[in-house]
């Protein structure tokens, strides 16, 4: 069933609207993060200060120049980590759009499902932004006590947060969010194996930029899978 879901969703990825969420997802991505590292680089400059004081070697000016290279080189190795999260997160506000691109094609008989209202959709992409990230720093503390099981955790987790989020979303909008709930619950098993199977591209840079899209239209096709059962 996963794999079925997997492979219609990939004889779908020249759709126009795929494209489109793809380009606004990296393009909000890229400009939240550069938003991020500006708001770090001048909380650390206004902490600093273009001086400051150190024992033994008194007034020193390239504290601050340190600082900000050391920020640079932090960011770039956070962001690793935090692209997935935050593009993700990110694409989950357009999944209508992918949702609703692959029913157009595959479920063609369905009737037009209700339009998620813009703010909602925001509130949601911040909600599941602030868990996905929260989540992937504390798994940072793991990854440093057990680096041979690094990428499983990596991959367990942002499969099981992937999959809750993608299928609740796109049960949602046909059954309502009590009914999607309950639905995730009864295939708890396969929604995080599913989820999984988007996490493991993930770990693979420029291919994980995509995984989100994909992710999207695999679980649109998921869900409707497991509402026939």
């Amino acid at each position: 069933m996963i794999l079925t879901a997997f492979f219609k969703t990939l004889g779908q990825t020249g759709d126009p609207r795929f494209r489109k969420v793809l380009f606004l997802g990296l393009g909000l991505t890229i400009a939240l993060l550069i938003a991020a590292y500006a708001g770090f680089l001048m909380l650390i400059q206004w902490l600093v200060g273009p001086e400051a004081t150190l024992p033994l070697l008194g007034e020193v000016t390239w504290l601050d120049d340190l600082l900000s290279a050391g920020s640079l080189l932090l960011m770039l190795v956070l962001s690793i980590f935090l692209m997935v999260p935050v593009a993700s997160a990110i694409t989950s506000m357009f999944l209508d759009e992918v949702a609703q691109a692959v029913e157009d094609k595959h479920y063609p008989a369905l009737p037009p499902a209700p339009r998620v209202p813009f703010w909602d959709a925001v509130r949601d992409t911040v909600n599941f932004l602030g868990l996905l990230i929260a989540a992937n720093l504390l798994a940072l503390v793991l990854y440093v006590l057990f680096p041979p099981a690094a990428i499983f955790i990596f991959w367990g987790l942002n499969g099981f947060l992937l999959g809750r989020e993608y299928f609740t979303l796109a049960a949602a909008r046909r059954v309502g969010t009590a009914e999607a709930k309950n639905l995730r619950r009864r295939h708890a098993g396969t929604i995080w194996a599913a989820g999984t199977l988007m996490a493991m591209p993930l770990s693979v840079p420029l291919l994980n930029l995509v995984v989100p899209i994909l992710g999207a239209a695999t679980f649109t096709h998921l869900y409707h899978a497991l509402a026939r059962r």
